[in-house]
């Protein structure tokens, strides 16, 4: 199967599975599906690649797991969010500004199927790749481990932050978030970086640096940093301006003085 193919195949089932989303949210009134949908699509892109291509089977073979597994670990932990708090404040203010229009919660729902399959380009260089280094293999698994695990443990600690009720109102600054204000957002773009390892080879190599530019600009300049940090202002204000000036926004580094609040 074609790499352009599998991208079609993987549009076309993302959307369906995103209309079905869609018609969950208009029900519960949770837009926070909509990610857990993403994570569902984009992991379970890996494995359908790796099934479908051409490569070597040991790369295709990592490939499954490591997608198939980070997939999985996301979509978990973003569905205990969705189904155990209120929607997201980032989907709450959408609402309100579109005025709960269904439409446009399609059409929402369905750019996200398209950005399944934007993200599943990198997953079908990998799968086309016919040549199974070692040494790649393990760079890969090396990459995915420190970004899969500093993104869960960034996740960890702002949920045990969030699960003290005498730090509402307040932002996290346990652990990771000292040196990044957003350092789930880094360490899920590091990860990105395995696919490019494991399609070194590939004659098709350079489309797996689509997944961490991509996914940099997005988390960067569109549906990352800005939308969380508008939240944030909007709910923590001059608190949350002073660990702005404190804590580097992206990469992790030492803040520039201490907080009161540390």
């Amino acid at each position: 199967m074609s790499v352009w193919h599998t991208f079609l195949v993987i549009w076309l089932v993302a959307a369906w599975v995103m209309t079905a989303g869609w018609a969950w949210q208009w029900r519960k009134e949770n837009a926070g599906i909509v990610d857990v949908l993403w994570s569902v699509g984009v992991g379970g892109s890996a494995v359908w690649a790796a099934l479908a291509g051409p490569g070597a089977p040991l790369t295709r073979a990592v490939l499954a797991v490591l997608g198939g597994a980070w997939g999985a670990r996301l979509a978990w932990h973003l569905w205990k969010r969705v189904r155990g708090e209120p929607e997201d404040g980032r989907y709450r203010a959408l609402r309100e500004h579109w005025h709960g229009h269904q439409g446009k919660f399609f059409g929402f729902f369905q750019f996200q199927a398209f950005l399944v399959a934007m993200f599943a380009v990198p997953f079908t260089a990998v799968a086309a790749n016919p040549e199974a280094s070692l040494p790649m293999i393990a760079a890969a698994i090396a990459i995915w481990v420190i970004g899969v695990a500093g993104e869960s443990l960034a996740d960890r600690q702002l949920a045990r932050f969030r699960a003290d009720p005498a730090h509402r109102g307040k932002t996290c600054r346990d652990g990771l978030w000292r040196y990044s204000r957003h350092p789930n957002y880094f360490f899920e773009w590091l990860h990105w970086f395995a696919y490019v390892a494991l399609a070194v080879g590939s004659p098709v190599w350079w489309l797996a640096l689509s997944g961490p530019v991509v996914m940099f600009l997005f988390l960067r300049f569109v549906s990352g940093v800005p939308y969380t940090e508008t939240q944030a202002l909007r709910s923590r204000g001059e608190e949350y301006r002073r660990y702005q000036r404190d804590t580097p926004m992206f990469f992790p580094w030492f803040p520039s003085r201490k907080s009161d609040d540390a």
